[in-house]
């Protein structure tokens, strides 16, 4: 459905704590409308998948996990393709969310730049990832697992991906009918939970111990 009034930050949030969030047809298109999936994809915190490459790849540990380090460089990355849903009116939105510590984004750097990331919303003890993107390889798997991590050390219970790729069905996203996952949205919601916190632990080791789907 289109939307016919101005959106607010608080209007975007009030959509998400209800199951529906926005988007836009194109980044030229200045219209924005709801989405209501009849399916949901989510990631069950406790099965992210770690393959054997992946983990080799986490153990390097030539990187760097920033939190909120660019958000706006991780809103630009994520747009940066030949379609996007991210719209002049969404950049704005997600820009006033992270302002009001409402929107949060992970990203991997590796030799001082930039090297993908994956930017979300926050209510409650639910992060509704928005999107990700990739300058290097293997930076938004990186940037997934550590997120997946992240979620559980600092109390989150639901992390919703929208819809199922099969990049993320890959990697332990599941789909499930839009019943349950109200269920899911309305128990996290009964509390809170801060992403942005200082003290988690963002060391490969602890990931890879953390994690018990690594084969």
């Amino acid at each position: 459905m289109k939307d016919e009034f101005t959106l607010t930050p608080q209007i975007l949030l009030s959509g998400y704590a209800q199951g529906i969030f926005p988007m836009a047809e194109s980044r030229d298109d200045p219209e924005v409308f709801w989405v209501d999936p009849r399916h949901r994809g989510i990631f069950p915190l406790d099965s992210f998948h770690i393959s054997r490459s992946l983990a080799r790849r986490l153990r390097k540990e030539d990187y760097e996990i920033r939190i909120n380090g660019d958000f706006e460089a991780v809103l630009n990355g994520c747009a940066d393709r030949d379609e996007t849903w991210i719209n002049p009116t969404i950049h704005a939105l997600y820009m006033s969310l992270n302002a009001m510590d409402r929107a949060h984004s992970l990203e991997v750097w590796m030799d001082g730049e930039l090297a993908g990331g994956v930017y979300g919303v926050t209510l409650g003890r639910a992060f509704f990832g928005e999107s990700m993107f990739s300058y290097r390889r293997d930076a938004s798997k990186i940037a997934l697992a550590y997120l997946v991590d992240h979620l559980v050390q600092t109390g989150f219970t639901l992390f919703d991906t929208q819809f199922i790729t099969p990049h993320l069905a890959s990697l332990g996203a599941v789909e499930i009918p839009r019943q349950a996952y109200q269920a899911l949205l309305r128990e996290a919601l009964r509390e809170g939970a801060f992403f942005n916190v200082e003290g988690v632990d963002h060391s490969a080791a602890g990931v890879l111990q953390r994690n018990g789907q690594t084969s």
